[in-house]
C-alpha cells in the first residue's frame, strides 16, 4: 500500500475530491495548513498564527494500494494544477503496515 500526501491550492480542493470520490477513492484526510516556499504570491499574507508562514494550502492524505498510485496522482495534478507557479506537491511514500483502531487487527499492505 502507499500513502499519497498532496499540498494544493485550497480553491482546488473540492474539484479534486469531487473526482477522486468519482474514481472509487472515498477516504482521505483534507486539512487546513500554513506554508511557506520559494514563491512569493502577491496575495500572500503573514499568519496570525505563525510569523514565517506566508501562504494557505490544503493537505490531502490517503492511502492507496500501489497499482492505483498513478491515476489518484494523475487526478490530483489535473484538477489541482493552475496557469500559476506554486500549485503544490504530492508524495508517495511506503504503507508497510495498517492496523484498524477498532480491534487492533492488521490489515495487508497490498
Amino acid at each position: 500500500m502507499k500513502e499519497i500526501k498532496a499540498f494544493i491550492r485550497p480553491n482546488k480542493v473540492n474539484e479534486i475530491v469531487h473526482h477522486l470520490k468519482e474514481a472509487g477513492f472515498e477516504n482521505m484526510t483534507i486539512s487546513s495548513a500554513e506554508g511557506t516556499g520559494k514563491l512569493q504570491d502577491e496575495k500572500a499574507f503573514v499568519s496570525q498564527k505563525f510569523s514565517i508562514t506566508d501562504s494557505e494550502v490544503a493537505k490531502l492524505e490517503l492511502v492507496v494500494n500501489k497499482n492505483d498510485v498513478a491515476l489518484v496522482v494523475n487526478i490530483i495534478s489535473e484538477c489541482g494544477k493552475t496557469i500559476y507557479p506554486g500549485d503544490g506537491l504530492i508524495w508517495v511514500s511506503d504503507v508497510n503496515q495498517v492496523y484498524r483502531v477498532k480491534d487492533g487487527l492488521k490489515n495487508s499492505g497490498k
